[in-house]
């Protein structure tokens, strides 16, 4: 059947056009839009009629004159050309290469929307992925086919973090791993650090960059993690790689996808976001995990930043109810020049337990990591506690748990922007940690790991209290 060409054209608004007298059009169909120079752009169905459609334009309206432009509705959903070659490649949001390599020879062609886990399909999520940075691997362990975000705000260093986690996190091994690395909103700066971080380091042959910058139309913004994991599915699910997707901003495609919300006029929910805000994000977020029968496996680590702070604002709310925990990172710990600035107490991995220990990490994971946690939680209150009434308040033990919580911040969960601890390393120094403790105190360890790995000398009394550290500024 041949395409037909319509000029039925009633308005254009901001990055939509609105069709009229249009005929078996569907949602999510391809479109191609032709001004009077004969100029071609992209688009996507977002909304159909049974005789009107609504139509997103990726590169933007601008240019577009309401009689002079034409539309031909393709009859086919939008669709990404994948291969392993990707791997060390650098795209831009709409999966178009941007590196000077050429371009990319097609293993497959896919629907970039993919299709949601069937639960009857998905395998629990397993097996330990080591990141280098001890905050996470030893307290927050992030698992394979898991999705676990970073819950960051404005200044925090999220995008050294990320960088970071991209360079070192590794599998075990033997196996094929691959990162998938989408930037949504960033700057041209934020591009360049990312790129050359990757280069520098030598772990770029296993990423593939997907870069949205700011001033790219914001339509391209909610296309980018969908390209993204599209090409992380078919490395996952085909070719057998165990696969880390890394997306910052969220918050930059949210905003993204409240603007568009409001070209179409729509009804605005909380804080003017739209109110199907909750299932947009479901659509990307639940396409991490593991399948039946299938080798590879898919884990995310989606970034947000918190606008004012607020863990309760509508972006991280909403993602907190749909992934298996979050990582929060601390303004007070970078103010202290604490890098990475991750504050254990508030984040959580909710797989973390039935995914360490023996055969996975070491058998002593889980109560150190628990008595860690408890020991630098009572300390963090005695800070509180003498702030007030000073130091010279607090007993012999207490003044033990406040050398632990500053060495904590200190020493593990501070490291530098190169630094890749492994977990053996991590966990050797966090029974340096609990060893200033008295034996007494340690209730969560049992006591065969306490005679095995207890540092403490009888009679002696740590290694003196560490003062905070203080002063503006994160490492990286």
């Amino acid at each position: 059947m041949p395409l037909i060409e319509y000029k039925t054209i009633s308005g254009i608004t901001g990055p939509l056009v609105f069709v009229e007298n249009t005929k078996n059009v569907a949602y999510g169909e391809v479109v191609e839009i032709r001004d009077s120079t004969g100029a071609r752009k992209r688009g996507q169905v977002l909304d159909a009629h049974t005789d009107r459609a609504v139509v997103q334009v990726f590169e933007g309206t601008s240019g577009l004159d309401v009689s002079d432009t034409s539309v031909r509705f393709l009859g086919e959903t939008l669709k990404t050309p994948v291969s392993t070659s990707v791997l060390g490649r650098v795209l831009d949001g709409a999966s178009n290469p941007i590196d000077d390599c050429g371009g990319i020879i097609p293993q497959a062609r896919l629907d970039i929307n993919g299709m949601i886990i069937n639960p009857f399909t998905r395998e629990y999520p397993k097996d330990f992925i080591e990141t280098g940075i001890p905050s996470i691997d030893a307290m927050n362990t992030l698992i394979r086919g898991q999705k676990l975000p970073i819950f960051s705000a404005s200044g925090l260093p999220h995008n050294q973090l990320a960088s970071q986690i991209a360079r070192q996190a590794k599998v075990k091994s033997g196996e094929d791993f691959a990162v998938v690395f989408a930037a949504m909103g960033i700057t041209h700066d934020e591009a360049a650090f990312f790129k050359n971080e990757f280069q520098r380091s030598g772990a770029s042959e296993k990423i593939l960059t997907l870069l949205n910058l700011a001033d790219d139309p914001a339509i391209e913004r909610l296309i980018t993690p969908r390209m993204a994991l599209t090409h992380a599915e078919y490395l996952a699910y085909e070719k057998g790689y165990h696969v880390l997707v890394i997306m910052t901003d969220m918050t930059n495609y949210c905003e993204a996808l409240r603007q568009i919300s409001a070209a179409r006029e729509e009804v605005p929910s909380r804080r003017g976001y739209p109110g199907y805000m909750y299932t947009d994000l479901a659509s990307i977020y639940e396409r991490a995990g593991r399948v039946k029968n299938r080798p590879g496996s898919i884990t995310q680590i989606p970034i947000l930043t918190m606008p004012d702070d607020d863990i309760t604002h509508p972006i991280p709310d909403l993602t907190g109810y749909i992934t298996e925990g979050q990582f929060v990172l601390s303004r007070a710990l970078y103010n202290k020049n604490v890098y990475p600035p991750v504050d254990v107490l508030p984040s959580l991995s909710r797989l973390m337990q039935q995914n360490i220990g023996k055969g996975q990490t070491r058998e002593d994971h889980k109560d150190l990591s628990s008595q860690l946690y408890a020991a630098y939680a009572e300390g963090r209150d005695l800070k509180d506690l003498v702030a007030v009434v000073g130091s010279d308040a607090l007993t012999e033990r207490d003044k033990l748990f406040l050398e632990l919580a500053n060495r904590f911040e200190a020493e593990f969960v501070a490291q530098e922007f190169d630094e890749r601890r492994t977990i053996e390393e991590t966990l050797e120094l966090g029974w340096e940690l609990v060893s200033i403790i008295d034996r007494k105190d340690l209730k969560r360890i049992r006591p065969e790991f306490l005679e095995k790995y207890y540092k403490r000398k009888p009679g002696g009394s740590g290694l003196g209290i560490v003062e905070e550290k203080s002063g503006g500024g994160g490492g990286g």
